[in-house]
């Protein structure tokens, strides 16, 4: 039986909320897939990812700028029967969002940017040096897809 699918935009924030890491789903090319681990901040309904320079990932993203991002927690084994092995699960929450990133090149909304994503690790927000922010890419997704599931809550 698959576990339904919910939009509950508060049910959706509060498990991003929990999450400390999510994982990009790209594809470069050759149609070759590519996901990696990232940190980021998450405020009205936008996802925002803050990389340096260069790399493969933006190699990626400037040629092809549409991405999945997967949210993932609240992890605990279960079982039905503990001698059978299929009887075995995880419950779970998750949230997968996709859509086109948008390459932000303004300075001020850099910092808001940034402020977005260190206030979900630290709580607070910083001041920033021009040579940081100049050095930073920073993306952000609002999703046009954005869904949520779970199983055992």
């Amino acid at each position: 039986m698959k576990n339904p699918v919910f939009t509950n935009p508060e049910r959706i924030k509060h498990i991003i909320d929990k999450c400390d890491t999510c994982y990009i789903g790209l594809s470069d090319k050759n149609n070759t897939p590519y996901v990696i681990p990232f940190n980021f901040g998450f405020e009205d309904g936008i996802i925002y990812f803050h990389t340096g320079p260069g790399g493969k990932k933006l190699d990626i993203l400037q040629t092809n700028p549409n991405i999945s991002v997967c949210f993932s927690t609240d992890h605990k084994l279960f079982f039905r029967n503990e001698p059978v092995a299929c009887s075995y699960g995880m419950y779970y929450r998750s949230v997968v969002a996709s859509g086109k990133v948008e390459f932000v090149e303004d300075y001020d909304e850099k910092i808001k940017c940034m402020n977005i994503i260190m206030r979900k690790y630290t709580g607070k927000d910083f001041p920033y040096n021009a040579p940081a922010i100049n050095n930073l890419v920073i993306f952000k997704l609002l999703p046009e897809i954005i869904e949520g599931k779970e199983l055992g809550y």
